[in-house]
């Protein structure tokens, strides 16, 4: 019936809030860890604002996954709950652009340590291994993979979270530029076949 289909879709949509909930604690925590234990950051400060905009915006998040799940149901109605091929693809994809990312991150940590992992400088070198080989800033691509297999997760219909995904491409593509241009100044020899941000095209 109209109704049982119904309460399907919205066990599914819940199910799917659900899922990217619990994706973006995950992010969250990894990229807690690695900021605690992996990264090896500059002597440089980021400002007040933008560490405050920074924890705002990923209680923002949450609360747009919230705001999306449907509440036209009655207390206590029990929901059935069916994974779809959305759902898969897009834990697939968090889980490759996730370790992607990870792996990114440790190759920009090792260029500041010794090979027993003691840090020993702070300067800038040109990063070489997995897609460092393409492109110059491939966690900030693969931080916007992520992003996408979240809205896949959704179901791929959910405007507002494709909104989001459009802020975290614009963010993420200008902070790479800015990095690329630096590369190219800085280091006469950098590669001259790596892009940007996007392998093959930006």
């Amino acid at each position: 019936t109209v109704s049982k289909v119904g309460r399907a879709r919205a066990g599914s949509e819940h199910f799917s809030a659900l899922l990217v909930l619990l994706l973006l604690w995950l992010h969250s925590f990894r990229r807690l860890a690695e900021c605690l234990w992996t990264s090896v950051f500059s002597d440089g400060v980021i400002h007040t604002v933008q560490y405050c905009f920074g924890l705002g915006y990923y209680v923002a998040l949450g609360l747009t996954v919230l705001c999306q799940v449907p509440a036209n149901f009655r207390n206590g109605e029990e929901l059935s709950v069916q994974i779809c091929w959305y759902h898969i693809m897009g834990i697939v994809m968090y889980i490759w652009a996730s370790l992607h990312q990870h792996r990114c991150l440790v190759i920009l940590a090792n260029l500041r340590k010794s090979k027993s992992g003691k840090v020993i400088n702070l300067s800038h070198s040109v990063p070489y291994g997995d897609w460092f080989e393409r492109v110059s800033c491939p966690h900030y691509f693969a931080e916007v993979l992520i992003y996408v297999s979240m809205a896949i997760t959704l179901g791929l219909h959910n405007v507002t979270w494709w909104f989001v995904v459009l802020y975290v491409l614009s963010n993420q593509a200008l902070a790479a530029v800015l990095c690329h241009e630096f590369y190219q100044n800085k280091f006469s020899s950098y590669p001259k076949h790596r892009k940007a941000f996007i392998p093959f095209v930006y």
